[in-house]
Formats: structure tokens, C-alpha cells, sequence
């Protein structure tokens, strides 16, 4: 629980605030996933699992201090039964770690599926990754038009109505805590209805540049960054995503007055606060899951894959992971120093992702084919130069990554990218880490690690080399001044710091 802690005064700060503040204003969530599923047995009896996603994880420590309701969608079957029991209304959650009340979200499947794979998936996801080939990627035709118009409108609308819902039984005026961009229509919605709420908009993923964002039809990013700019407060991973928001309402929502030194956007008497609340790691967690006995018994198989020295990565397998060019930056290690063969290893962790997506199984074959061309051309019987294992295993990724000498982490696009944080703080051997410039945690990491171009083969391979022949002061200072940045800036300061912006705007509100 929040507050339990005694190593980190912030916790209880953070307790104390969210307690105030939740007194005074009803928390409300808006995610596409909750923190509860309900699956059906075979006899037909639905049991209760926690949700799985990134944003249960970060919210999990208010879901076990602080009750509240959050509204997500209904994400297979047993979700919708256990709606219908419910008839429609909030289910308290039966799980014994979760205080919260969930509302789901029922539309129509062939709504949700435009919504979620027409829109969502690729269109937003795909923009926001810098994924598109401009001259020939994306094509909004009718059929985007008519998924925008009867998928991602409506199922917005819906999750506005159910959270309006749930702030009609309340008698103080809600926080709306909305996540990402499965609802960027959202927030203007319960704004013309609950003009007084206090809204927040995070989003998890890059911020394009707004010569990306001009791709899409001048009504669609409009009527994004308005209602974005109808909320309180935005948050965003980086400072580069902040600017780069900042930029697109100076371009495209008009009438805006937008002050970059304050972060911050004026339109229509409103003020929006734009500010990057960088996701954290709980840090002790992830090493009590790293120490763990099974972690342990994957550790001890694992260290068998391993060279004298090894190059690891922790990836789902998807185009903006940038891991085919991860394998050929190592190819041109390979060639250009031919003494390290036979000593080093490649060991990557890919987790499958979208395989129906053909863009993504595109993508896998280019992997398997970089990976059978390096180990044809450099292995022997006695060294296989790269190993992918294919698996969602968390645990094990863990114990992976306390073994390596090089952890390799290039994507070419990441509002985050949480493996670079976790690498380090589980790690035995005073690793080195390669960063990507372009994923959100260089910010706070490039401190300690070796930055690379995303699209910088030789640089990369030169990294590579770098890493491997570093002193080993060298390699111990620079993992602990990643130590140092991840262990300070923590899940909890992450939550703490969204919690004091929220209390600010709180307290400037009229008193009753």
C-alpha cells in the first residue's frame, strides 16, 4: 500500500495528497484496458484475473489504497457477462488487492473493430511511431473516413457517457484521469457536460511532429488537439513530446495562444498545463521478481546461451522496436572485428506482437531472415552468434538481463521504453547500456548510456564495440549513475509528481 514504505518518505507524501485530493474530488479512470478481466471456465463460471497493460501496472498502487472508479472496455466475453450481471452498472472488483469499482464499456464488435483496428491500430499507433512511409503510407480513404465517423467517434462517445455515469452518483466534482490514444475525443466530450471537472489527458506514446500529424485530415487532428486542449492538464513522456504538442496546437487548433516557456495552452478562456511526467519502474518489485526462485532457475539455464561476453535485447517483435537494424549493426561488429567471434553472443527476447497485422509479420520474417543470414555466415559448430527466443515471459527477459555485458535498446520511436530502466537496477555484471535518442527515457538516461541514431548502422556497431572493450570503471560508473537516475525517479515520484499538479489545479478552483 501506499504510504507502508519506509525508505521512501515520498511514498507517504503521496498517500497523504491522494487522500486530500480524493476526498475532495472523486477519482474517475478512462482506459481501453481495465484492471479487471473476467474469464468464462468451461462450466461456464466467470472468474476475476487483474488486468494486464502497462497502465494497470503504473495505477496499481491507487487501486490498492484508494477506492475509485474506472471505466474500460469490455475486452472479450466473460467481460460482457459480467456486465450483463451487473446490468450495465460498476462491478466492485472481487480481487483482494483491488479497492476499485469498473464500469465497462459494451459497444457493437464491428464498431470497436474499426475503433481499435482501423484507427487505433495502425492509423494513430502507426503516426505517433513515426511508422508511416510518407510518399506511400498511410491512405485515408473511405474506409478510414467511415471508421473515424462510426468507430472512434461513437466509442469515444461511450466512454464519455460512462464516465459521466459514474459522476452522476457523485456529489463533489471528479478527477477524470484519461490514458493515451484510444480516447483523444474523450475529454471534450465530459467537458460539455461536466464543465467543472478536473481532467487530466496522459498519453504513453510519442507525440509526432506536426509535419507527421498533417497527414492526417485537417477535421481529425483538429478535433484531437481540441479536446486535448480541453483538459487541465496534459502529460507526455518527454520534454520532446511536450514541445512537439505545443507545436501542433500553434498550427492547428485556431485561436490558440500557446506559451512555450510555461507550457502551457489557451484557448477559449481555458488553460491547459502541458507538462512530461516520464513512467518510472518500481524498482524494488523488479528485483524481488529478479531474486525470485524461478528467476533464478531461468538465470542458471540462460547463462548456458551465453558468450564470454553477451549482447542481450528485451523487445516485442514490431517494426518500431528497430530490431532488424539491432542485428545488422551487430553484423557489422561481426566483420569489422573478427577477433571477438566465438566469444560473444547475441541473446534476444522478442515477445510476438499483432501477428495478424501484415505489416508485423512482414516484419518477423525480416528478422528470422537477418538472424539465419549472420549465424550462416559467421557461426560454427561450437558458436551460434545470435539467439532469439520467442516467448512472453517476463520472469525470464528478468534473468536475462542480469546477464548481460551490452543490454542493445534502439528503437526508432518509444514514448518510454522501460526495459532500458529495468535493465540496469537487475543487472550482475556493471552492463553497458545502448540507448536509442529516440525513445522517451533518454532523457533521464543518457547520463549513463552509450547513445546511438536510430537509424545509425556503424555508430551502433561502433557502440557495440565501445561497450565491449570498456574499462571496468568505467562500465561500474556508468551503471550506477543509471542506478542512481532510476532508483530517485521512481513509480512513486512518477505518481507523485502527476498527484501535486492535480492538487495545484484543485486548489485554484472557486471554494464552495
Amino acid at each position: 500500500m501506499i504510504g507502508s514504505s519506509e525508505s521512501d518518505p515520498r511514498e507517504d507524501e503521496l498517500f497523504e495528497r491522494c487522500r486530500r485530493l480524493f476526498d475532495r474530488h472523486p477519482l474517475i479512470v478512462g482506459s481501453n484496458r481495465g484492471p479487471l478481466e473476467f474469464h468464462s471456465t468451461s462450466e461456464g463460471v466467470l472468474q476475476p484475473r487483474r488486468g494486464s497493460g502497462a497502465i494497470v501496472t503504473a495505477l496499481n498502487p491507487l487501486t490498492r489504497s484508494f477506492e475509485f472508479s474506472w471505466v474500460a472496455s469490455a475486452m472479450g466475453e466473460g467481460d460482457r457477462r459480467a456486465s450483463e450481471v451487473a446490468e450495465g452498472q460498476s462491478i466492485e472488483s472481487p480481487l483482494p488487492n483491488q479497492k476499485v469499482s469498473l464500469r465497462y464499456v459494451i459497444t457493437p464488435r464491428r464498431m470497436y473493430h474499426k475503433f481499435y483496428n482501423i484507427i487505433c491500430n495502425p492509423l494513430l499507433w502507426f503516426l505517433q511511431h513515426r511508422m508511416w512511409s510518407p510518399p506511400f503510407t498511410p491512405n485515408i480513404d473511405s474506409v478510414v473516413y467511415d471508421a473515424w465517423e462510426t468507430g472512434y467517434e461513437p466509442v469515444n462517445r461511450a466512454f464519455a457517457d460512462g464516465i459521466i455515469a459514474e459522476a452522476s452518483g457523485k456529489s463533489e466534482t471528479p478527477v477524470v484521469l484519461l490514458h493515451d490514444y484510444h480516447l483523444y475525443l474523450v475529454g471534450g466530450m465530459v467537458r460539455e457536460q461536466i464543465p467543472e471537472a478536473i481532467i487530466y489527458h496522459f498519453i504513453h506514446i510519442p507525440w509526432p511532429a506536426p509535419d507527421l500529424l498533417q497527414l492526417l485530415p485537417a477535421f481529425m487532428r483538429t478535433k484531437v488537439c481540441r479536446s486535448l486542449c480541453s483538459a487541465d492538464l496534459v502529460g507526455f513522456q518527454s520534454t520532446w513530446d511536450v514541445h512537439s504538442f505545443l507545436e501542433s496546437c500553434r498550427l492547428f487548433v485556431d485561436g490558440a495562444e500557446v506559451d512555450f516557456n510555461e507550457g502551457i495552452v489557451r484557448t477559449n478562456g481555458r488553460e491547459t498545463k502541458v507538462k512530461a511526467f516520464p513512467t518510472a519502474i518500481d524498482v524494488e518489485e523488479v528485483r524481488r521478481i529478479a531474486a525470485s526462485p524461478r528467476a533464478l532457475d531461468y538465470e542458471q539455464r540462460l547463462r548456458a546461451l551465453c558468450g564470454e561476453q553477451t549482447v542481450i535485447r528485451v523487445d516485442r517483435a514490431e517494426p518500431s522496436k528497430n530490431i532488424v537494424r539491432g542485428f545488422r549493426a551487430y553484423q557489422i561488429f561481426l566483420e569489422q572485428h573478427p577477433e571477438f567471434h566465438e566469444r560473444v553472443k547475441f541473446l534476444a527476447f522478442l515477445v510476438p506482437s499483432r501477428t495478424h497485422v501484415r505489416q508485423y509479420e512482414r516484419y518477423q520474417e525480416e528478422i528470422e531472415n537477418v538472424v539465419r543470414g549472420i549465424n550462416q555466415t559467421f557461426g560454427s559448430e561450437s558458436w551460434v552468434p545470435v539467439q532469439v527466443i520467442y516467448e512472453n515471459n517476463y520472469t525470464q527477459a528478468l534473468a536475462g538481463m542480469g546477464l548481460y555485458d551490452v543490454l542493445l535498446v534502439n528503437p526508432l520511436a518509444d514514448g518510454m521504453n522501460l526495459v532500458a530502466k529495468e535493465g540496469p537496477v537487475v543487472n550482475k555484471n556493471n552492463g553497458v547500456v545502448i540507448l536509442s535518442e529516440a525513445t522517451g527515457a533518454y532523457e533521464q538516461l543518457k547520463v549513463g548510456a552509450l547513445a546511438v541514431a536510430a537509424a545509425d548502422l556503424q555508430g551502433t556497431a561502433e557502440a557495440l564495440y565501445k561497450a565491449l572493450i570498456m574499462s571496468s570503471e568505467e562500465r561500474s560508473q556508468r551503471n550506477q549513475e543509471l542506478i542512481d537516475v532510476v532508483s530517485s525517479e521512481n513509480a512513486t515520484h512518477w505518481l507523485l509528481s502527476q498527484i501535486r499538479e492535480l492538487d495545484s489545479i484543485s486548489n485554484q478552483l472557486p471554494q464552495h
